[in-house]
């Protein structure tokens, strides 16, 4: 690959339904790019899980994909309330979803888990009040 493709998407906030849209067309994009399926399947569960948490948690956001000779990077930026306390939401099962958010599936707290686990490297910048960046590294 000579040159980095660059994707953008807009995560609607205020629509569940719509969620996960941008992971389909992220998996779209990578397999006629001819990824292997693991790596494929690894970049889509970890966006899936960043646009799910701008939904539940932050009102949407944007998602920016990055894809080089040798990795998959993933920025996913929002506006919302910020993260408090990063090391706790990185545990698995904590959550802070509303009881709504949780009788429609979602809100197990295995957003941030999930989105470590799937990349090779996760980076989270958060200022509470005013938003939270994460960027995630999927190696090719």
């Amino acid at each position: 690959m000579e040159n980095n493709l660059n994707f953008h998407f807009a995560v609607d906030g205020n629509d569940f339904t719509s969620a996960g849209l941008a992971s389909v067309q992220l998996k779209k994009a990578l397999r006629q790019l001819g990824l292997d399926p693991e790596t494929i399947r690894r970049a889509s569960i970890a966006m899936y899980e960043g646009e799910i948490n701008m939904v539940i948690h932050a009102g949407g956001g944007e998602a920016d994909v990055e894809v080089s000779e040798d990795c998959i990077k993933i920025t996913l930026a929002d506006h919302g309330p910020g993260i408090k306390d990063i090391a706790q939401a990185m545990q698995e099962g904590f959550s802070t979803a509303t009881d709504h958010v949780r009788s429609l599936g979602f809100g197990a707290g295995m957003g941030l888990p999930n989105m470590k686990n799937y990349s090779d490297k996760m980076e989270i910048e958060s200022t509470p009040g005013e938003g939270t960046t994460i960027t995630l590294y999927i190696n090719i």
